[in-house]
């Protein structure tokens, strides 16, 4: 089973291609710098994305919304 399920994450971001862009990029973050924002034992995950998922579903990574209009 995945975790977090997408399902639950979907209830915090309001679009699966918005959560796939912000975890792409702290997903590179973490593998460029290795800082993470938990300690390293409190993740589920073992990989970079899943943690940044985490992160997410954690309420660690806050998304702007682009309030600029066209």
């Amino acid at each position: 089973m995945i975790y977090p399920s997408i399902d639950k994450l979907l209830t915090i971001v309001d679009s699966k291609y918005k959560l796939v862009h912000v975890a792409s990029i702290r997903s590179k973050q973490i593998l460029e710098n290795g800082y993470l924002q938990k300690k390293e034992n409190e993740y589920i995950n073992k990989k970079e994305l899943g943690r940044a998922l985490e992160e997410v579903e954690n309420g660690l990574i806050k998304i702007k919304e682009n309030t600029a209009e066209a």
